[in-house]
């Protein structure tokens, strides 16, 4: 079943276009991925799933509802929520103080508590840093963050945008397998993702942008086969 759909958006800076014309699906319990080189459009359109950007053409559903013209912050409270590109933490606030946070729509206290415990589950390091500075800490438990704020509004779907940038090895390996597990936990994941072989390996479906155009389409197995794709994005990841 359709979760998110975007028919025909275009979303433009001033005179310039960034994405023409996409339209692309995603169902619900899927992961999928958008690839691409960079400017090519990715985190504008999670921009403007997420409400930060409006579209100049096209439509946004969500779950049956049209959002296209949705506040942001109603559209964390209907479902979708989003780790930003550069992770967007809150530096001078602690661990906890940046996971709550992410539940500023919420009403139910139990609830939260049980989603505090989720998030220390998946990410033991934010349990032990709970009262640290989110500024002081390393690039990968930043990420870590990142993820678990946008969790703490219970989305049915999560917008990952480039959760890899900038991290060492081991942090990359280790935040994909917190990927997979909070996917299996049964969150939809859309994700933007440089590292081409990781996000096609975990994708039900994945499309390429190519400036600001969706030129490839199909399952994440048939676009890591697939010869264009591994020439131009392949080569390393």
């Amino acid at each position: 079943m359709t979760l998110l759909e975007l028919k025909n958006v275009s979303v433009s800076y001033g005179r310039i276009e960034a994405i023409h014309d996409i339209s692309f699906t995603v169902d619900k319990g899927e992961i999928v991925s958008l690839i691409g080189a960079n400017g090519a459009g990715k985190s504008t359109t999670m921009r403007t799933i997420s409400g930060l950007l409006n579209p100049s053409t096209g439509s946004i559903t969500f779950d049956g509802e049209d959002i296209t013209r949705m506040k942001a912050h109603i559209r964390v409270v209907r479902g979708i929520s989003q780790a930003p590109e550069g992770r967007g933490i809150f530096p001078g606030m602690s661990v906890f103080e940046n996971l709550d946070m992410g539940a500023f729509g919420r009403k139910d206290r139990s609830g939260m508590a049980a989603d505090f415990d989720r998030v220390f589950s998946l990410f033991p390091r934010l349990a032990e840093r709970r009262n640290q500075a989110g500024g002081t800490m390393s690039g990968g438990e930043q990420q870590m963050l990142a993820i678990g704020r946008a969790l703490m509004s219970q989305p049915r779907l999560l917008l990952l945008d480039e959760p890899s940038m900038g991290l060492a090895p081991q942090f990359i390996k280790q935040i994909f397998t917190i990927i997979s597990e909070i996917h299996e936990q049964g969150t939809t994941i859309l994700l933007v993702e440089q590292n081409a072989n990781q996000a096609l390996a975990r994708a039900d479906r994945a499309f390429v942008l190519e400036t600001g155009t969706i030129t490839h389409s199909g399952t994440g197995r048939q676009l890591l086969s697939n010869p264009a794709i591994k020439e131009a994005y392949l080569g390393a990841g």
